[in-house]
């Protein structure tokens, strides 16, 4: 199995933790901790790493959750109540974006997010 797709996948989400953020030493060991998980799983389902940045971003976003930390979070809509960006499509990919879970509307490809 090639490592390229799993450090693009790195790749992208830490770029996403990085324009919210969230690339502190938390982020960025969930992020590491997330693809130990996922390359077994590559392994055990080669052709899943189709979907592997997708399912990596919402390990992390699971995981912060997890410990109080809602990411990444809506910043396009009005509405006065915070609400996140949920990948889709759901399974993550193939190219996987982030859609606001309140309206469904396409807000970033993974790994574009900008600052909020």
């Amino acid at each position: 199995m090639s490592d390229v797709e799993l450090l693009s996948a790195r790749a992208l989400v830490l770029s996403d933790l990085g324009a919210r953020g969230f690339a502190d030493a938390e982020g960025v060991s969930l992020l590491e901790q997330a693809l130990s998980e996922r390359r077994w799983w590559v392994e055990q389902w080669p052709d899943g790493l189709v979907f592997v940045a997708g399912l990596v971003a919402t390990d992390v976003q699971d995981a912060l959750l997890d410990r109080g930390s809602r990411w990444p979070t809506c910043t396009t809509c009005p509405s006065v109540e915070e609400h996140a960006l949920r990948v889709d499509p759901e399974i993550g990919g193939p190219d996987p974006h982030w859609v606001c879970e309140t309206t469904g509307q396409a807000i970033a490809p993974l790994g574009r997010l900008t600052a909020a």
